[in-house]
């Protein structure tokens, strides 16, 4: 008697946990919904969440709206974020060095696994080596060749911090060989890509998007990609593994977050609602602007994709003797 009526209260609470959890799915939003970019206006993050924003309105029957909280390369936003209550109505747009940093930051305000719930990754782009018209190599290994017989000629332009270092020591000091190689590290895209531009650092590793209008311009020559396929914004450009080089892969990926103890029929609600929006004609057509793809993960894919940046990322710090801050 006592088990039979256990069994209908566990039931009944089942019941009430579910109807309940429906009702809070049914009705979200409630409100505006906040999303966070935590790095300045202007940028690629930036363009891309608003345009998410824009979408998830008109589908979600509530305003969403982006809030820059820039400061420590993401991280000040980012802390924010994982403090901020688990109801769907605080999101954070971000980039690799959102799960990079937990490898390269001994101070991080948050923990890229434990605080937060992986929605999606919304779009990817490429890495691309490029070089100024000056530099007569036209292929990795042309340039390796060249390098190698003059190694007091020439130096390469990379981000100083977080993905776009670990990115550009894993190929020129771990994956190419050339230790001797400078690498000039600066703070920004826009100043990488000048002194490219300018033949102060001739050789430059970064993410397509600042560099793509210098391609299609020729004031800039692509030697190669990251990602695993062709660009579809440089489809003559041959990637990494085209060029003889294995293990190279990486992408600057944009990806959403959650609060960690979002309800996955949020999470999920979110995931399928971006899928929709990238997969716009309009949408694709703003991404191939900004040299994006859409790629509109599971939350699952995401989160296996954040711990194998973890592992990879750590590893690469590891190998390449670079210290945490």
């Amino acid at each position: 008697m006592k088990r039979g009526l256990f069994f209908c209260i566990a039931t009944w609470a089942m019941l009430v946990s579910g109807a309940a959890a429906a009702q809070q799915v049914a009705g979200y939003p409630s409100r505006q919904v906040r999303i966070v970019v935590p790095y300045p206006a202007g940028g690629p993050t930036d363009l891309i969440a608003r345009i998410l924003a824009q979408k998830l309105g008109e589908r979600m029957g509530q305003s969403f709206y982006v809030e820059n909280i820039g400061g420590a390369s993401g991280a000040v936003g980012a802390g924010q974020v994982a403090q901020a209550a688990p109801d769907g109505h605080t999101l954070l747009v971000v980039t690799n060095d959102f799960a990079v940093a937990s490898v390269t930051n001994a101070k991080l305000p948050y923990d890229p696994v434990k605080n937060f719930a992986p929605v999606t990754i919304i779009a990817s782009s490429p890495q691309v080596v490029a070089v100024h018209p000056d530099v007569p190599a036209k292929t990795m290994k042309e340039m390796v060749d060249m390098i190698h017989a003059a190694p007091d000629k020439y130096n390469y332009a990379a981000m100083g911090i977080g993905f776009g270092q670990l990115s550009a020591e894993r190929l020129f000091k771990l994956g190419l060989k050339l230790d001797s190689l400078p690498r000039v590290p600066f703070n920004g895209a826009a100043p990488a890509v000048n002194s490219a531009l300018a033949g102060q650092t001739p050789i430059i590793i970064l993410g397509l998007p600042p560099i793509a209008p210098h391609l299609t311009s020729h004031k800039l020559r692509a030697i190669a990609v990251s990602s695993p396929t062709r660009s579809q914004a440089f489809p003559d450009v041959p990637t990494f593994a085209e060029s003889g080089i294995a293990h190279q892969e990486s992408e600057l990926q944009i990806g959403l977050v959650a609060p960690a103890g979002t309800p996955p029929a949020i999470v999920t609600a979110l995931q399928k609602r971006v899928a929709e929006i990238v997969a716009l004609p309009d949408v694709k057509s703003s991404l191939d602007t900004f040299s994006f793809q859409a790629v509109a993960s599971t939350p699952e894919q995401y989160a296996a994709q954040i711990k194998d940046d973890i592992a990879v990322w750590g590893k690469v710090m590891k190998d390449a003797n670079i210290p945490v801050n």
